[in-house]
């Protein structure tokens, strides 16, 4: 998020409550737009009354799937996940619809839990390595730029389209 600037385009796919789409929105301002989806009606109705309450006018809140969610073709800077990729029936999928929305200099970014043993977070079972959503974002046409981890609970692998 260091990187979002005003007037960029932000696509928080898998939104929840906006969490970080407020944050991106801010950072963006009224020159900037954030696209924001949902598969939970009631998270996106509390994200659209949080921006109400705090005069944000750039957000473009929906419900949808991250599958079937394409908001424009090469238009959006950043297309983020926030801890959410395992929760797709069909990451590929999001991952190329992510492809599509993004510009030829933009950045795909998944924050998400490392695949160990938690007393949180979601199963173990259903967690993705580091190494495998690398393999889906790969397969889905990036480039892996940076694999990070942030804690002890979470990694951010940042990867750019390839032509």
């Amino acid at each position: 998020m260091e990187n979002l600037c005003s007037g960029m385009v932000f696509a928080d796919i898998g939104c929840g409550e906006g969490f970080f789409a407020i944050l991106a929105a801010k950072r963006v301002g009224n020159q900037g737009k954030v696209y924001a989806v949902d598969v939970d009606a009631s998270a996106i109705q509390r994200l659209k009354d949080k921006a109400e309450a705090e005069g944000l006018k750039n957000i473009a809140a929906k419900v949808g799937t991250g599958e079937e969610t394409v908001f424009c073709n090469k238009c959006v800077d950043l297309v983020f996940y926030s801890m959410v990729l395992h929760d797709f029936g069909d990451p590929e999928k999001v991952l190329k619809n992510a492809k599509k929305m993004l510009k030829t200099e933009g950045r795909l970014i998944d924050l998400d839990w490392k695949k160990q043993e938690m007393p949180f977070g979601p199963p173990f079972k259903i967690r993705f390595s580091e190494e495998h959503a690398s393999i889906l974002i790969k397969n889905a046409g990036f480039q892996i730029e940076r694999i990070d981890g942030v804690g002890n609970y979470h990694y951010v692998v940042t990867a750019k389209p390839l032509p």
